[in-house]
């Protein structure tokens, strides 16, 4: 780790890391700001497959974060390019909302119930006892199960709520047939973000707030990995795991001058 080249490229998680519970990062605006002057590739990644990059690129513009469209990737554009890679021109049947759906269709895949080549579990607010029972039935048919991100709850206002993964678990305890996850912390969606700004893993560095999914999927995929103390994980839990980031910080703010 001590002999790593200087770091040319930079991913970053979203929540926890540039914004907590609605509200930006102290330092994250300006992070971003020099990131975006400094000319060096860069994408904000995040599990989420609810919303597209458009969609979050306003959430984040109104809490001050200037970031652009194209430099958003999500669990959705990496399910998207998977399955593009894996079985192109593909057919799927969808639990999620428009994040996967306008990922998938924009790599030319059809979402169909019709005997589908997939069955894609994604994020959403309202799972439907119905579609989850359709997925079910087309999965014990033949269907290949991929599911978006492995995140069991989520957070809301009022607290936690299932998430992919307590879903996914729910429908493979029916069928019997386990998800493959594309989200963190496989190193799948760290390589295609890799792969989208033509960055090299041994000049880049990874920012996380997680060591179960960023500080591990970094890891795996040869990054720098940098955990700030913004998000989930405490300098006290870190230590626990059998593994380490690279360093820890206490936020952003402390890379500004690194850029």
């Amino acid at each position: 780790m001590h002999d790593r080249k200087p770091v040319q490229s930079w991913l970053t998680d979203m929540d926890g890391v540039l914004v907590h519970e609605g509200q930006p990062v102290p330092g994250a605006p300006e992070f971003v700001k020099r990131l975006r002057a400094s000319g060096k590739p860069f994408l904000v990644l995040t599990n989420n497959s609810i919303y597209t990059p458009r969609d979050l690129q306003a959430r984040l513009v109104r809490m001050g974060l200037d970031v652009p469209e194209e430099a958003i990737w999500s669990s959705a554009l990496a399910t998207a390019k998977f399955l593009d890679d894996q079985r192109p021109g593909g057919t799927a049947y969808v639990i999620g909302e428009a994040g996967l759906t306008t990922a998938l269709h924009a790599v030319g895949y059809v979402l169909s119930d019709f005997a589908p080549d997939y069955v894609v579990l994604g994020e959403t607010r309202t799972y439907s006892f119905e579609a989850i029972t359709k997925a079910v039935r087309l999965i014990n048919d033949g269907a290949r199960f991929i599911c978006t991100n492995p995140d069991v709850t989520g957070p809301s206002v009022e607290g936690a709520l299932p998430a992919a993964g307590s879903v996914a678990a729910m429908i493979s305890k029916a069928t019997g047939v386990e998800p493959y996850f594309v989200g963190k912390p496989n190193p799948m969606m760290m390589r295609s973000a890799l792969n989208t700004i033509n960055a090299h893993s041994e000049t880049t560095a990874m920012i996380g707030d997680r060591m179960d999914t960023d500080i591990l999927c970094g890891l795996e995929a040869g990054l720098e990995t940098i955990l700030v103390l913004t998000g989930i994980s405490s300098r006290a839990e870190a230590e626990r795991y059998p593994y380490r980031p690279s360093r820890i910080i206490d936020s952003v703010a402390d890379l500004i001058d690194e850029i």
